[in-house]
């Protein structure tokens, strides 16, 4: 088959490896990290992507996104069909499926998960803070210190403080930092990074092996109806509700 990618860049990584090992002809488009904080967006980015692909030229479009902030919503095929994962987020795809993300879940509860996507995103655009990615700094006050600066230039002060003060709010529900590992990425020492992470927010630190058989399925074309939403030309995605995460309807 012939295959465009389009996906987060947080999947670099993780799909350029499935692709040389892929028995299918696959073409790569990653979109920049960050569009699940603003899924309008990100779904109109995704949709004019979709739009963009040429009739005729794929077999099929497959998304590196699941459901992400309902990002995908709405979402429709044109003259090509078009493959999403069924997941609510891609730590589901990184750990192989979401029977096990659910497992890990319910025994871990207040575990932030890193990749190397996860680190790398930030160093793709200059080391920029952005709101959202405030794990990121070694130093936390540091990183708040430049956040608050980068959303004080975009928001103004009181709008700057009210998002600081509620992500930080947010992020009290963590006690634990865990990275997911690949032999491929071993040469990143990323276990040094995160653990300084980790310890800058007070946090138990953890490892655990990533699993890329979801993705490696999504690339050849394995797909089943449990772990794919598969959209035919004028269908589009919903969220399901349920454990499907997503179902589709007629485009209308």
């Amino acid at each position: 088959m012939y295959i465009k990618v389009i996906a987060c860049e947080v999947f670099f990584r993780e799909i350029c490896y499935c692709a040389s090992i892929s028995k299918n002809i696959i073409d790569l488009e990653f979109l920049p990290h960050g569009y699940h904080d603003t899924p309008e967006i990100g779904f109109s980015e995704i949709q004019r992507r979709v739009d963009a692909t040429p009739a005729g030229k794929y077999d099929a479009i497959v998304l590196g996104y699941g459901l992400c902030s309902k990002i995908t919503n709405g979402l429709v095929a044109r003259k090509t069909q078009i493959v999403i994962p069924k997941v609510h987020d891609c730590i589901a795809i990184f750990m192989g499926s979401r029977k096990r993300y659910n497992s890990v879940f319910e025994s871990n509860p207040g575990t932030y998960y890193y990749t190397s996507g996860w680190i790398e995103c930030l160093t793709r655009r200059g080391g920029k803070v952005e709101f959202g990615n405030l794990l990121m700094p070694a130093s936390a006050k540091e990183g708040v210190k430049i956040a608050f600066q980068e959303l004080e230039k975009k928001y103004g002060k009181e709008n700057a403080a009210y998002l600081i003060s509620e992500f930080e709010r947010w992020t009290n529900i963590y006690t634990r930092g865990v990275l997911i590992k690949f032999d491929f990425a071993k040469s990143l020492n990323l276990e040094e990074k995160i653990r300084e992470i980790c310890q800058s927010r007070g946090w138990d630190y953890g490892e655990m092996d990533g699993d890329l058989s979801y993705i490696q399925r999504l690339l050849d074309g394995d797909w089943n109806e449990e772990d794919f939403l598969i959209l035919k030309p004028n269908e589009k995605a919903i969220p399901s509700y349920d454990d499907n995460v997503l179902g589709k309807e007629p485009a209308g």
